[in-house]
């Protein structure tokens, strides 16, 4: 059975209204989110570390850019008073924000990554977070990826891409299991 540190924080990355753009394509885990908002009942109920992660596109014409409507988190993962809201403007949540120093303040050494998208923001952060001495669990229900055209020209699934990104992090970079696996180690 898994434990986790009673400070295990979970890190919510990306979950924002701009990837529900149609100009991403078909994604898998339509219900990441929900599964997510299920993941921080959890961690709050029993007072675990509660931290987020909003991208601020550095393109204007991206739904993710700040002045468009897609920017703002999604409203079932909301960040509550009091969490913490790491802004960034490329794919790993530790460059350009003051994620890793608060995590070492806390003294927290384990992190649970959940959010968008698999093969970019949740897996640099994952390698990222692994590189700089973290243990790094990703909820493999409570992440999502959308298809991929490589240079080829030749189309990848989400579910492909999601299952390849996720077999080149584990036992590397971080352990992959799923959210009842984590919420039941949370409880423990």
């Amino acid at each position: 059975m898994l434990t986790l540190p009673s400070n295990a924080a979970i890190l919510v990355i990306d979950v924002q209204e701009g990837f529900d753009d149609p100009q991403w394509g078909s994604r898998n885990n339509p219900d990441a989110e929900k599964v997510i908002a299920s993941m921080l009942g959890v961690w709050r109920e029993t007072s675990r570390p509660v931290l987020h992660v909003q991208h601020l596109s550095k393109f204007e014409g991206s739904p993710l850019h700040p002045a468009n409507a897609g920017c703002k988190i999604k409203e079932e993962v909301q960040p509550f008073q009091g969490e913490m809201v790491f802004q960034k403007r490329v794919n790993s949540a530790f460059i350009g924000t003051s994620l890793e120093e608060n995590l070492r303040d806390q003294g927290i050494d384990t992190i649970v990554m959940v959010g968008l998208t698999t093969p970019h923001c949740v897996s640099t952060s994952a390698r990222m977070a692994a590189t700089l001495g973290f243990h790094v669990y990703l909820a493999k229900d409570a992440i999502a990826a959308f298809g991929i055209t490589g240079p080829d020209g030749k189309n990848h699934s989400a579910e492909e891409i999601h299952q390849i990104s996720l077999a080149t992090l584990h036992d590397e970079f971080a352990t992959i299991t799923d959210s009842r696996t984590l919420i039941d180690a949370a409880l423990s």
